[in-house]
């Protein structure tokens, strides 16, 4: 049985200068491009219709994820904070390499982010278990309802842990920068 969670709006961050040239982020830092900048107000947009009375803003302390919900949520002045445990995964080794001179192995599990082997084989890195186990642990601490801020890969895994699917469902969920992943009592929209 799924446990109950919060209302949760789920936002990646806008395109950095890295995910435009293909090269591995995790932890590393990139700005964002002047289309990550657009897309974040594309999410404003989105949100600017919603009714977010009683959510908490929470970021990624990262530097692109802290930049998307400054310009999402600039214009409502409401608090942004940020928990560690929302940062992308650790690519280990892998980290400011681009990832056509990496190698990996089997189902390269593509998804509209880029193959999500790179950082389930990531040398090194965090790897899906740790990641899941980070996700888990943040939203088993969330009081209430909330709008994150993160990426792309803790987002897929976030998701697959709050809509109490398996890792392997990662691969199935939606991504992309620009939109708004909305989980209400066990189901996902997407909001463009």
């Amino acid at each position: 049985m799924t446990q109950h969670r919060p209302e949760l709006y789920v936002l990646r961050h806008g395109e950095t200068e890295w995910n435009a040239s293909g090269r591995m982020q995790g932890r590393l830092h990139s700005p964002l491009t002047a289309k990550g900048i657009s897309q974040a107000h594309e999410q404003r947009r989105i949100l600017s219709d919603v009714d977010l009375t009683g959510f908490d803003v929470i970021s990624s302390p990262q530097t692109r994820a802290i930049h998307t919900a400054v310009e999402v949520f600039s214009q409502s002045r409401a608090e942004i904070r940020t928990d560690p445990l929302l940062r992308e995964i650790d690519a280990g080794l892998w980290q400011g390499r681009i990832r056509s001179e990496l190698q990996i192995s089997g189902d390269p599990k593509v998804t509209v982010d880029g193959p999500l082997a790179f950082y389930e084989q990531a040398e090194g890195g965090e790897g899906f278990p740790a990641l899941r186990q980070r996700c888990q642990t943040f939203l088993d601490a969330l009081s209430g309802p909330a709008v994150l801020v993160t990426h792309g890969i803790t987002s897929r895994m976030l998701r697959t842990v709050a809509l109490g699917l398996p890792s392997e469902a990662m691969v199935d969920l939606p991504g992309g920068q620009g939109v708004v992943f909305h989980l209400k009592d066990g189901q996902q929209q997407v909001l463009q």
